[in-house]
């Protein structure tokens, strides 16, 4: 049974304000606590989610749909939640290299250090304070197992799931990082936070692939973060122009979001931006082999796409550049080992070669191309030179 706030006794009290104090040493913007006997609404919405199919190749989320529908089927002993925010707001307009089409645009969680490993470290520090401190068992979780992280975070009023789905704070708008404590202990629970997104739609509208079928709700098929960090194979042809120059990930839903206006840049050294990743060259990116890339992603979560999912990437954001003088790069990449990053090569001289420079490339490849993926690349270029528009629903 959760403890209402007047029936904490003075020894409870005095437990809750040495954990927080405790976070908030270890670089937690954030500290609140929830139990795990509530209902859970989430699951119903996670079911739906999956049976329309809106997880894409995302096969995990069904697999372990089970032991997402309740944190207490993740951990039948869980009692507390222990939830944890880490702001990682940026120094910069993160929109602002999306005008930039020769540059490549990395998402603001990915240009430092893979918050995985930080939030971790912390969180096991916690924990291991925690436990010696006031006994119990307890759970770690950073984003990395079957554990509802953002519905929790709302339940334990650390923020609200707004209308683009992310969690956003009062205090840190859409620029905060979640970490989780399952814990045997019975701490009182905080109060939810309420949903303050009122009539706003700005991240809804700014989506450039259409990804909200409805506020509150994504289809992640259509999710550019989904499109060039999930999906394994070719980007679908009719959300690739939309790509534009985006690499990893995408901004655009969070960084609209008038609540941001609260929020202060990340005071962890290792979550702001590294010089190297604000806004790339494309041309430099495009001559990554898997040893630049590793070297130049070290200790970033870039490196878990590899590097030819990510050179796809950066082949369709020459294509989207407007600029023939990076259409050397791309052609370059015809004979690159990998057929995902062929196949992407040709789009990209599609849109920056005249039609007869790439006939007489199509001519000379056909001969030499063994994969059929990439065949079939060739085969669907019909006009050099033009660009397809996306459809407003899948």
């Amino acid at each position: 049974m959760t403890i209402s706030t007047s029936e904490r006794p003075e020894d409870l009290i005095r437990t809750e304000a040495a954990i927080r104090e405790k976070a908030a040493a270890l670089g937690f913007g954030l500290c609140r606590f929830t139990t795990t006997a509530a209902p859970w609404p989430a699951s119903a919405r996670l079911a739906e989610f999956i049976v329309a199919g809106r997880h894409g190749e995302m096969d995990w989320m069904a697999d372990t749909a089970r032991r997402r529908a309740h944190p207490q089927a993740m951990w039948s002993e869980a009692r507390s939640a222990v939830v944890l925010g880490m702001n990682y707001g940026p120094d910069h307009d993160p929109l602002a290299v999306l005008a930039e089409p020769t540059k490549g645009a990395i998402s603001v969680y990915a240009q430092g250090d893979d918050y995985h490993e930080l939030i971790k470290a912390r969180l096991k520090a916690l924990a291991h304070w925690l436990q010696g401190r006031f006994g119990g068992e307890l759970k770690v979780f950073v984003d990395t197992a079957p554990l509802l992280e953002k519905p929790l975070a709302e339940q334990a009023g650390v923020g609200w799931q707004g209308k683009h789905t992310n969690l956003v704070s009062t205090e840190f708008g859409s620029w905060l990082f979640l970490g989780s404590i399952l814990t045997t202990l019975e701490l009182a629970a905080d109060a939810p936070e309420a949903m303050h997104c009122g009539t706003c739609r700005a991240c809804l509208d700014v989506c450039p692939t259409k990804a909200f079928p409805a506020p509150f709700q994504l289809d992640a098929r259509r999710c550019i973060s989904y499109l060039t960090i999930e999906l394994k194979g070719p980007i679908p042809r009719e959300f690739r122009e939309a790509l534009g120059n985006r690499l990893y990930g995408c901004d655009d839903c969070l960084a609209v979001c008038p609540w941001n206006k609260f929020a202060a840049v990340a005071a962890e050294q290792k979550l702001q931006a590294r010089a190297a990743l604000r806004a790339p060259s494309l041309a430099e990116l495009a001559r990554l082999d898997d040893a630049g890339f590793r070297a130049l992603f070290a200790k970033s979560p870039v490196k878990r796409i590899g590097r030819d999912r990510f050179v796809r990437n950066v082949l369709y954001a020459l294509g989207n550049s407007g600029e023939p003088a990076l259409a050397a790069e791309a052609e370059r990449l015809l004979q690159d080992a990998s057929p995902l990053v062929r196949g992407a090569a040709v789009w990209a001289l599609s849109r920056l070669v005249d039609a007869e420079r790439f006939e007489s490339l199509r001519m000379a490849r056909d001969r030499a191309e063994p994969d059929p993926a990439v065949l079939e690349e060739w085969a669907q270029v019909s006009s050099p030179g033009t660009g397809e528009t996306i459809p407003q629903e899948a």
